[in-house]
């Protein structure tokens, strides 16, 4: 059995996403976006690749799908699967797993979907295919993505810059935000992609407050904060520069943040 050289990189991709359940309020709009675009029918069996709380998971379910739900992350699949009860739909599944190595038989599924998840999978061409091998024929795959040019895409580059970097190999996840490198990257396995975009509007009573949640809620933010917890310092002058980061997209007690779609037939 080969040994994952990205282990120990998804052990700390665990651990470090364990506290976002609280953006589901945020993100449950974009599912609705995501869903439609994806053209979700009755009786389709979806499969949910890093599903988190369960946002699109529920939504096709709701649309009367089958559908499969798989995220790393074991507290995000108890929050996801408190979601489903409470929105009647028990009979979603959900499976802890690595969208690197999905445990489904080839060709189970109808849609494989991904809202803001395999993105951080280290290595896109492993997730893809292993996201085009359990597709049936025909099939198709949709998912949401952050573009590099864009808030989040420019918040994850700000993250990068005062971090420790990641393993040789590993992709930055908002490449998967750039229309020409999707278009690569699902070249072998899909038709050419049919791309739209939306906007996530998170609101907030100032910059503060958005930055705040990030701290506690969005894991990259918060290991960041954590890090430099004995260097006030150092912690205030890098506030200070998210904080200008993020002021061109506060607009009238809003974050806008922008995002692409992307939706593409396998071969």
């Amino acid at each position: 059995m080969s040994q994952d050289p990205f282990a120990e990189f998804k052990n700390r991709q665990r651990e470090m996403w364990s506290t976002f359940a609280p953006t589901a309020m945020f993100t449950t709009p974009v599912a609705g976006h995501l869903v439609g675009f994806a053209q979700i029918a009755e009786g389709e069996t979806v499969l949910d690749v890093g599903t988190g709380t369960g946002v699109v998971a529920v939504t096709a379910a709701r649309r009367g799908a089958r559908v499969t739900g798989l995220d790393l992350t074991p507290e995000l699949i108890e929050a996801a699967r408190e979601n489903a009860g409470i929105s009647g739909h028990g009979d979603i599944a959900w499976t802890e797993g690595d969208a690197e190595n999905l445990p489904y038989a080839d060709g189970s599924f109808d849609v494989v979907l991904s809202q803001f998840g395999h993105m951080f999978a280290p290595r896109p061409e492993v997730a893809i295919a292993e996201m085009r091998r359990v597709l049936k024929p025909g099939g198709r795959i949709a998912f949401a993505t952050w573009p590099p040019e864009h808030f989040v895409g420019r918040m994850f580059a700000f993250i990068g810059r005062n971090s420790p970097p990641p393993p040789a190999g590993a992709s930055p996840p908002p490449q998967w935000g750039n229309p020409a490198i999707v278009t690569e990257r699902l070249g072998p396995h899909f038709d050419a992609p049919f791309f739209g975009r939306g906007t996530m509007h998170f609101p907030a009573l100032s910059i503060g407050h958005f930055r705040l949640f990030l701290e506690r809620s969005v894991g990259p933010m918060r290991k960041l904060v954590e890090g430099l917890a004995d260097d006030p310092q150092k912690l205030a002058a890098l506030r200070a520069e998210f904080d200008a980061l993020a002021e061109p997209y506060y607009v009238d007690n809003v974050v806008h943040q922008s995002y692409l779609l992307t939706r593409a037939r396998a071969r």
